[in-house]
């Protein structure tokens, strides 16, 4: 069977998009991420409520993400994985904060949302690629005859990780790991390779 690994984006490769800006911006309530709240229409709402309140838009949010570097041994990782086997990219997050965190990455395929931007850089909404992208698109990938391996941080993850022949969580939360004692959880780049490895 064709193995394809299907990873998260932040919290596994990058540092979290939205604390980064909530850090430089000096707003905390930003710092609510998928790890804290399972809806994410509920989230993104608040997080629109939010720049909304303070005047921010696309171009603030970009200025951040240009700083934003790959975590400590991540394009490594990826890069080794890449030899190994396919590797695809479902983030949840938008192709207008991804593309400079891609070039870093060595252009990794990503798959990710789209955000709805006003002309004068307010951002008024955001379009799902589809509905529960990562399960959808690993289901996807099932039925084009693939397996697949998956791994991520929080709980929009669970999804793609259950749905796939083998399934890890990197660098996630005590709770989340407590309500999945069953998943294997990494901390560190080698020991996740290899975990990945054998599984395929």
């Amino acid at each position: 069977m064709y193995n394809v690994v299907c990873l998260d984006l932040e919290g596994v490769l990058v540092p979290e998009i939205w604390i980064a800006f909530a850090e430089a911006s000096g707003i905390p309530e930003l710092k609510k991420t998928t790890r804290d709240e399972p809806d994410y229409d509920k989230l993104m709402q608040y997080r629109l409520a939010i720049l909304k309140e303070h005047g921010l838009g696309l171009k603030e949010i970009q200025a951040t993400i240009e700083k934003i570097d790959p975590m400590p041994g991540a394009k490594e990782f990826l890069d080794a994985l890449r030899e190994e086997t396919q590797v695809i990219i479902i983030s949840d997050t938008f192709s207008q904060f991804a593309k400079p965190l891609m070039a870093k990455l060595g252009y990794p395929t990503i798959l990710c949302n789209t955000l709805e931007v006003g002309e004068n850089g307010e951002i008024t909404g955001y379009k799902m690629r589809c509905e529960k992208s990562k399960l959808t698109t690993v289901n996807a990938l099932h039925d084009a005859g693939c397996d697949t391996i998956a791994a991520g941080d929080s709980f929009n993850d669970l999804g793609m990780i259950r749905a796939s022949k083998a399934g890890f969580l990197f660098r996630s939360t005590d709770a989340i790991k407590a309500d999945n004692p069953d998943l294997p959880a990494f901390e560190e780049y080698d020991e996740f390779l290899a975990a990945i490895k054998a599984a395929l």
